[in-house]
């Protein structure tokens, strides 16, 4: 005879469907066993948070923008420190990029604002296409020369992955893994207090 598969049981008392009456489905059948997933997945959020925690280096918060410095693409040192207090805008740049002609506005911006306290800092990368593939001073001759750049540049400077400059990598902390570079011409705006 037909019968609904639901009723039917054999002699262990599991219906057709493999379910025991009374017993959660999303467990294994075992009545006991779902305190026991509830228990194993709070100790693996709770190890996953202090991993999360440790990962998470504690100074990073503490440091500012002015805290860092690089090398000027003149060779010289560049400490941010020499801006504290004003407004940066820190771009990643290329010659050989698409948005290469982003120069004019970023130097438009830097003679207009300077007065008032903004300093646009360029930092040279190859890291997106090699399109940064000029020395140090191949890269201020093209920007002074077809751009008129007079802002300040750094040399080439690692922007992303594990060899990113420290800068970089804190920046990137602070805005959070959507801030990081992507590609050439990511910018940072930084506050007066450095952050």
């Amino acid at each position: 005879p037909l019968r609904r598969a639901a009723s039917a049981r054999d002699e262990t008392g599991v219906g057709a469907a493999g379910i025991r009456p009374g017993v959660d489905c999303r467990t294994s059948g075992d009545p006991d066993a779902a305190p026991l997933r509830f228990t194993t997945m709070r100790i693996i959020v709770f190890i996953l948070s202090l991993i999360l925690l440790a990962s998470t280096p504690m100074t990073a918060s503490a440091k500012t923008a002015y805290d860092f410095a690089f090398t000027g693409i003149d060779g010289k040192p560049l400490p941010l420190a020499q801006f504290e207090g004003k407004v940066l805008l820190v771009v990643n740049t290329a010659s050989e990029c698409g948005y290469t002609p982003q120069y004019e506005g970023l130097e438009k911006l830097y003679r207009r604002y300077r007065d008032r306290g903004l300093v646009v800092l360029g930092f040279p990368a190859n890291d997106f296409g090699g399109q940064e593939p000029g020395s140090s001073e191949e890269i201020a001759t093209f920007c002074k020369i077809n751009y008129g750049v007079t802002f300040p540049l750094a040399d080439k400077t690692v922007v992303k992955g594990d060899a990113a400059h420290p800068f970089y990598k804190w920046a990137g902390e602070q805005a959070g893994l959507m801030g990081r570079p992507k590609w050439n011409f990511h910018k940072y705006l930084i506050g007066r207090d450095g952050r």
